[in-house]
């Protein structure tokens, strides 16, 4: 959800200060904001994997954020510190337009955690306590666009031209709801034997090791399990906690280490070099992996920073959402 709503709705932030509701859960969801706004709002249900039909007066504008249930579901009570999976439809208020679809992808995941309640309350309290089959909507103001020819100066305070976009419209299912997994604190699961000719992975004080001595330059990408985790299966649209360690194939001079750094990282498989994503990709949680990794599928030729060439990581795989 934070991705899609990344990209549609600038002011999510702006829904903590809004609807002035306490951001303690309550046992049943909370609505805010205009939600009048809604008497016209109809939807078909179409299933788990399709759209719902929507039918609602136009155009559809909010002034402040504006959330509620709309259509009750029949399953378990969403509960806080949770993570619910939905699907969402966005679209454009004045013409009721489509403007995002996620109903037919893998469904999103949100967080019900303190992060969320703090950043971002009024959708906290509208998710908590509501029942998994839910359909929420959510209506967000349009963003005021400044002029084109507004200087730094002046670009934080818009002419009265600046035209506003239309008010968006989400609908939203919750498909499910889980209490979270937490993250590991290091791997956990098979060893595994690897292949000769591969770089070697040792471990002193619990941190891995890389000795490049005698591997060849690869030919493609190489993803090797080291250690064989238990948990779930890495998909390409995921957020993976890891700890990992890269290095130079050519010297081995290590470039990067999140030990080094004292905590693992966080980031969308998305927005890592290709032979990250292609390579952990349908690993499993728990996993130890080894990345052999042609420069094409690293940094090119140019390399970044003391990254150059092939590259060798090894990923320790604690956590996925």
């Amino acid at each position: 959800m934070r991705r899609l709503l990344a990209i549609l709705l600038p002011g999510l932030l702006l829904l903590t200060a809004c609807g002035g509701q306490s951001s303690q859960p309550e046992p049943t969801s909370q609505s805010a904001g205009e939600t009048a706004k809604f008497d016209s709002l109809k939807l078909t249900d179409n299933g788990d994997k399709k759209a719902p039909g929507v039918e609602f007066e136009k155009p559809l504008t909010v002034t402040e954020p504006t959330i509620k249930v709309v259509a009750e579901g029949s399953g378990e009570t969403v509960k806080a510190n949770q993570v619910a999976k939905i699907s969402i439809l966005a679209l454009n208020g004045s013409d009721g337009s489509q403007l995002e679809d996620t109903f037919p992808n893998e469904p999103e995941s949100l967080e019900l955690n303190d992060e969320l309640k703090t950043s971002s309350a009024v959708i906290y309290n509208a998710f908590v306590g509501a029942k998994v089959g839910s359909s929420l909507a959510l209506a967000v103001p349009g963003q005021q666009s400044a002029p084109a020819s507004a200087s730094p100066s002046d670009a934080a305070t818009p002419s009265p031209s600046a035209a506003a976009g239309p008010s968006q419209l989400l609908i939203i299912k919750v498909l499910s709801a889980a209490d979270a997994t937490p993250v590991l604190d290091k791997p956990q699961g098979e060893t595994v034997t690897p292949p000769a000719g591969l770089p070697t992975v040792t471990e002193k004080d619990g941190v891995p090791e890389i000795n490049v001595q005698g591997a060849a330059a690869p030919t493609a990408l190489v993803s090797q399990d080291l250690i064989k985790g238990t948990g779930a299966t890495v998909k390409e649209s995921d957020t993976l906690t890891v700890n990992y360690v890269g290095v130079n194939l050519d010297g081995g001079t290590k470039f990067d280490s999140s030990f080094d750094r004292g905590q693992p990282a966080t980031f969308p498989l998305t927005g890592v070099i290709k032979g990250w994503t292609q390579g952990l990709a349908g690993k499993t949680v728990g996993s130890r992996v080894l990345l052999v990794i042609p420069k094409d599928l690293a940094y090119g030729d140019a390399g970044q920073g003391e990254a150059k060439g092939d590259l060798v990581f090894v990923v320790d795989i604690l956590g996925v959402k």
